[in-house]
């Protein structure tokens, strides 16, 4: 039997595994010190009531008989893809393009399936270590095009360098640099793809952080890429309930096919995706199916946004903190991420720097790609108290300095 060979062309750990394995080294070392985790992209705020009493219900229904539901419809329970295409697309998008998932990592390894052996694929850089290793996987690192987003670009990709390209992985907000395409950034990529023929995987896990401008109908920045005319002939789009709702350990997410789109050659891709999931995949779990349906409603939205706000205004407070110590700053305003750097210093540089001087922990921005050197991305999920406890080191280590 012989091995995917690709796999020599990736890291023999994935990013945030190797972050834990440092954490393990370093703490074997310093078993006494308290380290506090910048790093990692996970919730910590508790499930929402309304949600919560949601999954409770369902998991008592699941034991009666009236209630019980064994496997559920592939795309999704009607239900809830009928909830986030009203409120969170406002009907622009129909129910029936919706395919509910167990998170947007998982359909981001599914959806290279759509894909041939000999496709090219442009990847932002820096950007999500999952886009690049689950495109090597399938294809090995000549299938690689990487579009470098630095703030020299103002984090916009030369489109030039995607011509070559099949499809492309665009983020926004974007994970790790915390950027966000305008409107007219949005078109420019939208136009792009249709003049040249090319198809948009456009991640959307962090749209509910883009925040609305002062007004009634105030907008700033789009949340989704089909608030762009004709997006719904070359994009396919990746939703989340993991950061908006706490989902990161329920698992729920969607993607949205649009009936329009097609490969170059004519075919539906629709028709595939919905090949895809039926072969590879059972469905989401219907009990974290009906807590979607929860969050989506007027009470669980209102909840869902007062979380939202509070790691926001985590976001600020350490933003706030890094600029008062000289770094350069980006992100934290229409993201969860803040991208920082100190012009001479790399990023493991950096990286180690805090760890052994205010113990701790963030994401070398290298990690995400070669555009990302000299960078840290913080993170702003975390308990209050402990963002308060990361900034009074951060000010005490420059004390020392």
């Amino acid at each position: 039997m012989s091995r995917n060979p690709y796999f020599q062309d990736i890291a023999g750990r994935y990013l945030f595994q190797e972050l834990r394995e440092r954490k393990r080294a370093f703490h074997e070392k310093n078993p006494d010190v308290h380290l506090i985790s910048l790093s990692i992209g996970d919730t910590t705020e508790p499930l929402p009531e309304t949600i919560r009493q949601a999954l409770a219900k369902k998991a008592q229904e699941m034991g009666t008989d009236e209630g019980y539901f064994g496997y559920g419809p592939e795309q999704g329970i009607a239900p809830l893809r009928e909830k986030i295409a009203e409120v969170l697309y406002h009907n622009t998008i129909a129910a029936d393009d919706l395919f509910v998932s167990d998170g947007a990592k998982c359909d981001i390894g599914r959806l290279q399936l759509l894909f041939s052996k000999r496709a090219k694929v442009a990847l932002q850089d820096p950007a999500y270590p999952a886009y690049l290793d689950t495109s090597i996987l399938h294809r090995g690192k000549d299938s690689i095009i990487r579009l470098p987003c630095t703030p020299e670009n103002n984090f916009f990709p030369d489109l030039t360098l995607a011509k070559k390209a099949d499809f492309l992985f665009i983020c926004s907000p974007n994970n790790p640099t915390g950027h966000i395409f305008t409107f007219e950034e949005l078109e420019k990529l939208v136009r792009f793809a249709q003049k040249e023929k090319k198809i948009i995987l456009f991640d959307a896990a962090y749209a509910y952080y883009v925040q609305e401008a002062q007004g009634a109908d105030g907008k700033l920045f789009p949340r989704s890429i089909y608030e762009i005319e004709g997006a719904d002939t070359v994009a396919i789009e990746i939703g989340s309930f993991s950061k908006m709702a706490g989902f990161s350990g329920v698992r729920l997410g969607w993607t949205v096919v649009p009936e329009k789109l097609r490969y170059p050659t004519g075919e539906p891709v629709k028709q595939d995706w919905l090949r895809i999931i039926t072969t590879f995949y059972n469905g989401a779990s219907i009990i974290s199916q009906y807590g979607g349906i929860a969050a989506l409603s007027p009470v669980g939205l209102k909840e869902m946004k007062a979380i939202v706000n509070f790691y926001l205004e985590n976001a600020k407070l350490l933003r706030a903190a890094f600029e008062d110590l000289d770094f350069e700053v980006y992100g934290g305003i229409h993201s969860p991420y803040l991208w920082v750097r100190q012009k001479g210093k790399t990023s493991w540089q950096l990286f180690d720097e805090l760890l052994h001087n205010a113990h701790i922990q963030t994401t070398p921005g290298v990690g995400f790609g070669t555009s990302g050197e000299g960078f840290l991305r913080i993170s702003s999920f975390g308990r209050r108290a402990t963002i308060q406890e990361a900034i009074g080191r951060l000010h005490a280590m420059h004390a020392k300095m």
